[in-house]
């Protein structure tokens, strides 16, 4: 739920408003590039994203998705699937002839012609480049917290088991950004490192403080430390609040990933 440094420059050969079109391009070209070297690295079985279509690849170890999964991830328009068995490759292969990239992500669709049991997701992927930051700046001051102090806690009981699992607040590896109402944290985000020097981030707020703007606060406290340490943000979101917390700070929305549990032999080991 990773900056790259790309200056945008002014192009006096162009007419107006080109040039910050064609920065904003590059800028959307280099995300994407990076998105996709983290997902094939995860795929752990080589892969890659090819225009206009989805690849599949064998793969038991993958961390698209848990173990005996098939794993679904679309960026840009072109995705790439890792099935944990043959059998399960072969579904996903028959169905990509009836489905487009978009259409991998998209539950309804793949219930239509895939025995799937159970669904993760879908998640969208948002990636954030520091000439796009848009910084939260004002109100309550924002206090960094070491990780592994405990204080997180009273929050994370607070929000519940779903919110909490969903936020993935417990497993960040770097500092947390907070926001107290007294001695109560009642905001938090942070980051786990991920692969490939992206920095997976986490948000969380307490119910009853939730609409008031803190969300913004801390996620770009902690977007701001992530690319201050040269990483790549990288929000996933499902819920329609957290998505726009990622585009009022300047987040691009690059794609989906999605896990599916498939019957029909598509969750065994097939020799």
């Amino acid at each position: 739920m990773s900056g790259l440094g790309l200056l945008r420059r002014c192009h006096n050969q162009l007419p107006w408003g080109m040039g910050a079109r064609h920065d904003t391009a590059m800028t959307s070209d280099l995300l994407l590039g990076r998105a996709r070297e983290l997902w094939t690295e995860l795929a752990v079985a080589p892969v890659k994203f090819s225009s206009g279509g989805a690849n599949v690849v064998v793969s038991p170890g993958s961390r698209l998705c848990p173990p005996l999964w098939t794993g679904l991830v679309v960026l840009g328009g072109a995705g790439i699937v890792t099935a944990p068995c043959a059998r399960a490759a072969k579904l996903m292969v028959d169905a990509l002839r009836k489905l487009s990239p978009e259409e991998l992500v998209d539950e309804d669709r793949l219930r239509d012609v895939l025995p799937v049991l159970d669904v993760l997701g879908p998640a969208s992927l948002f990636y954030l480049d520091r000439s796009d930051f848009l910084p939260a700046y004002g109100g309550a001051a924002v206090e960094e917290v070491v990780c592994g102090d405990g204080e997180l806690a009273s929050l994370l009981a607070r929000a519940g088991e779903e919110d909490a699992d969903e936020s993935g607040l417990a497993d960040i590896t770097s500092p947390a950004f907070v926001l107290r109402d007294g001695d109560d944290i009642v905001a938090a985000a942070g980051y786990r490192t991920w692969p490939r020097s992206v920095a997976q981030l986490s948000v969380l707020v307490a119910p009853d403080c939730r609409g008031r703007g803190l969300a913004r606060a801390v996620a770009s406290a902690a977007a701001t430390h992530a690319l201050d340490a040269g990483l790549l943000p990288q929000w996933r979101a499902r819920p329609h609040p957290s998505k726009r917390v990622a585009l009022a700070l300047g987040f691009q929305d690059l794609g989906s990933q999605l896990s599916i549990r498939l019957g029909d032999g598509g969750d065994s080991v097939h020799r």
